[in-house]
This record gives C-alpha cells, structure tokens and sequence, in this order.
C-alpha cells in the first residue's frame, strides 16, 4: 500500500490524456499529473513518486522530492503565518502547514525553523510541528563513541549548538569545539564523542582520536607539498585561519603537526612549516613542537 507523504514507487494503471493513474493499493488510484509522467509512460510501467494530498485533500503524487518527508526533521522557510498556523515553503505547491497549537513560538515569515513531518490521523493530511522533544526517539541511544553521524542544528544555547542525530536523538555540540559557521537547519555529518549516563549526547564535528589526527596530519601534509614544500601557517597561527585551511581546531592541528614531526616529514620555525630538508632543522622544529605538546 502507498504510504502518505514518503516516496513510493507505484505501478501505473492507465494513462489519459490529463496524466496518470496509479496503484496506491488499499488508498485507491492516486492521480500523477501529466506534468509530471514520464515520457513513454505506459500501464505496467513502475515509477517513483511522492504521495500527498491536494488543497481539496485529494490524493496526488508527484515526481518531485520534497524538503521534508512524514517521519523526518527538516529545516524549513516560512511563507506566510496566519492566526491559525504557519505555512512553510517544502518544495512543492501545496506549502506545508504548522498548526498553532504546534508551534514553540509564534512563527514568523521569512524565518527558517526545524520541524518534525507527521500524518494527522484525523484528517490524513501532512503536517509539521516544532515541538520536537516529542518526536525523538524514546529509545536509549546506541551509538559507538567516535561513530559518523548525520547532523540537523535545531537550537543555539549558551552551552553551544543543540543538533539531531541520525533523525532521532538529541546531542550537544559545545561552543568551544565550534570553529565555523552554524545555523538553523544546516545539516552535515558529525561525531559521537561521548554518550552520557543520563544518556546525554556530546557531539563533535572533527573526527575524535588518533584516526583524526592521522587524517589531518595527511591533508596538512598534502597542503605543504602542494604550496611548494612550505606553508605560511603554525600551532600560533589564530585558530579561524587554522579552520578555514584544514577545518579543525588549534588543538587538533597541533597534534597532527607534531604526528608529521615524528615522522620526520616536516620542520617548523616561527614563520611556517615546511617539508623536512635536513636533521638540524628537522631537530629544531620537533623540539619546538614537542615542548609545546607538553605544555597543552
């Protein structure tokens, strides 16, 4: 059976000349317009599609893909905010409606909040809401400590960002591990750094341990050959120009940079670093490096 507001594919029943009729099982036939048929399309033929409900709650789908889908957390625009609710821009024509009752705050236009998608059962129609401590997932989190997880910033605190983590669970990422730009609803990939005992989530968006440190020690020393066996930057570097070359912290460029150093690979001095080319200077930025690794 089609299901209400997620992508299905769905067999064709018949054509006409107005668009397409599809097999949405125990829902009925569901209309495809014709703008949206795929050329050649013919009864039989299984196509993927986004099912909805109209402004007249007929049931329609479409070949495009909506911001937001029943079940998921998105961030998305308002359009327009009525007493009744608020209206928000989700990629299709129908825009996506928030009841008053389900809002945090009164929803104003032009502004872009993190909602949760859902299925009102009275009316089947596709709705959002911003209350979203209620939607997360009441199951204990099981997350490996260091695990890639994808990220949705929710909420800015004065302890830092407050993301969802893989469309389920609450986590924190911490104002002074954050060293670029965040905002509401941005989405991109992140860490587990430790699962609590209150079963709190800290999060990070550099890849913890010594994994991460090789990482960036490799792109460091990717960049310094690329510039000519030199870079004009150190551990005094300001640490926005460390995060805007390789995207982590002073703290973790110092390690990666003291990792290279180990190996012999690079030299540092008060002015840059560059490729090792002899053991007198190699010496003198490892001292260098390791004595401040000491005092971290």
């Amino acid at each position: 059976m089609a299901q209400i507001g997620r992508i299905n594919k769905l067999t064709v029943k018949r054509t006409r000349d107005y668009g397409a009729h599809l097999d949405g099982g125990e829902l009925g036939d569901i209309l495809l317009p014709i703008k949206d048929v795929p050329e050649q399309c013919q009864a039989g033929d299984e196509v993927e599609v986004f099912v909805y409900t109209d402004r007249e709650d007929h049931l329609r789908a479409t070949t495009q893909k909506p911001q937001a889908m029943v079940g998921r957390f998105a961030g998305l625009r308002v359009v327009a905010s009525t007493s009744s609710g608020a209206f928000l821009h989700w990629g299709l024509e129908k825009d996506l409606f928030v009841p008053k009752s389900e809002q945090q705050e009164i929803m104003a236009e032009g502004k872009s909040y993190v909602v949760f998608a859902f299925l009102d059962e009275k009316t089947k129609r596709i709705t959002a809401s911003a209350r979203l401590d209620k939607f997360f997932s009441p199951q204990p989190p099981d997350y490996a400590e260091g695990e890639e997880v994808d990220l949705l910033i929710y909420e800015k605190t004065d302890l830092g960002y407050k993301a969802i983590v893989n469309h389920s669970h609450s986590g924190m990422i911490y104002k002074n591990e954050v060293f670029q730009q965040l905002h509401i609803g941005r989405q991109l990939k992140g860490y587990i750094k430790k699962i609590r005992e209150d079963r709190k989530i800290d999060l990070s968006l550099q890849k913890p341990g010594y994994q991460g440190v090789d990482d960036i020690a490799q792109a460091i020393l990717r960049a310094v050959k690329d510039h000519g066996g030199r870079i004009a930057v150190t551990d005094k570097s300001p640490p926005e120009d460390i995060y805007s070359l390789f995207g982590v912290s002073k703290k973790t460029f110092k390690k990666a940079i003291g990792a290279l150093y180990k190996k012999r690979l690079i030299s540092i001095d008060p002015s840059g670093i560059s490729l090792a080319g002899g053991e007198q200077q190699g010496h003198r930025g490892g001292k260098r490096c390791e004595d401040e690794r000491k005092d971290e």
